[in-house]
């Protein structure tokens, strides 16, 4: 890294960022905050909050202002995903997918008319979208999926089912990869749009989760559902290599995600052990919980450094493949870290449901398995460095 000036890099936000940043923290604490417990116990997904972050520009972050959008960069992004993940990492996630993986594939790979046709409802959250690659047998290994479009005419009839997809019941709007070609072949997949409503689309088992519980998973299965020509995006054959280009931009959103964790957590872990009191003084005076806030708040400041920096590259349209998974890697591990740190610095209470590290604590876990676990980082990252 060279700094020639000192107007080369700068390490705040600018006014517009923090603006940016200012809404969505006064956005979490007004619709989410008072909601956060009820929400979770009940494992609602709150459509209605979503409908009001569409109102406040959430919903399409990335997508140009002339089809709807905010137009705005990653480094607003991730202020925006950071500063409601630290009320609510559920909410989090949920605004993360709909940016970044449906809605950020149709602007990446979507011609004119079907941009037109699908951003501006995406961009204002009137429709929320998912975005299906995962299946039962299919983690990691994507390309050993079963779901399948066969070519009639100028239609395609899918048959399969995607798992653990979020908003699978509640979407109105999917992107899904699915085989058009051989079991294994990187070129054998194609991406294409399907609307809630068509004939043989419909959602399956919604999954109990640890965590992330208003953030809705569930299947998505079709069952001879056909779907125009009109709605596959890129090219036949191409959907593999656009979903891992979308996961680039996925894993800094996950980062996002995993900071805002952090951040929440040590906030709540730094407020208690100013106020609780043992042995006549502040917990926090005593080296064993300073010297945890204190490797705490290092490494978050290194998730965040690192997390900016890809987000950076995205912006610049520089390939963020190796940046975006180490991104990923190290802040949902530092984030599910800390989250353990919150709750032994709040001892037996950290353990109830009367503080908010607990719930850290359980979501922290997803953001080192969603859009790739650490060990499949690892892979990509090894993969670029021993080119």
């Amino acid at each position: 890294m060279v700094i020639d000036t000192p107007s080369t890099m700068s390490f705040d936000y600018s006014e517009t960022q923090q603006m940016v940043a200012a809404s969505a923290k006064e956005f979490a604490e007004q619709y989410i905050r008072p909601y956060v417990m009820e929400w979770d116990e009940a494992q609602t997904f709150p459509v209605e909050v979503f409908k009001k972050a569409g109102e406040m520009g959430f919903m399409g972050v990335l997508v140009p202002v002339e089809l709807g959008g905010s137009g705005l960069g990653y480094h607003e992004y991730v202020a925006i995903i950071e500063e409601i993940s630290k009320v609510d990492p559920s909410i989090g996630l949920s605004v993360a997918a709909h940016n970044s993986l449906c809605t950020n594939h149709i602007l990446s790979f979507g011609n004119e008319v079907q941009k037109k046709k699908w951003l501006p409802k995406l961009a204002t959250a009137e429709w929320i979208g998912a975005w299906g690659l995962t299946e039962h047998n299919t983690g990691s290994d994507a390309g050993g999926m079963s779901t399948t479009a066969v070519k009639e005419g100028n239609s395609w009839v899918l048959n399969g089912a995607k798992n653990f997809i979020t908003h699978g019941k509640s979407g109105d709007i999917a992107v899904v990869v699915v085989r058009t070609g051989e079991k294994g072949d990187s070129h054998g997949m194609t991406a294409f749009v399907v609307e809630k409503g068509t004939p043989g689309f419909s959602s399956g088992k919604k999954e109990n989760k640890l965590g992330m519980r208003a953030s809705e998973t569930a299947e998505l299965v079709f069952d001879n559902c056909k779907i125009p020509d009109s709605n596959r995006l890129g090219g036949v054959g191409e959907g593999f290599v656009q979903s891992m280009k979308i996961l680039d931009g996925g894993r800094i959103s996950i980062g996002a995600l995993s900071l805002g964790i952090s951040k929440g957590a040590y906030e709540a872990a730094l407020k208690y052990s100013k106020e609780r009191v043992q042995f006549g003084k502040p917990i926090s005076h005593f080296q064993g919980i300073s010297f945890k806030l204190a490797d705490m708040a290092t490494e978050i400041e290194a998730s965040e450094l690192l997390l900016h920096k890809a987000a950076f590259l995205k912006n610049e349209g520089r390939n963020v493949t190796k940046l975006g998974a180490m991104a990923k890697m190290y802040a949902s591990e530092v984030c599910v870290k800390v989250a353990n740190e919150a709750v032994q610095i709040h001892g037996g209470y950290g353990f109830t449901k009367d503080f908010p590290v607990e719930k850290f604590y359980r979501d922290s876990k997803l953001c080192t398995i969603g859009e790739g676990t650490t060990e499949i980082q690892k892979v990509v990252i090894a993969r670029k460095i021993l080119k």
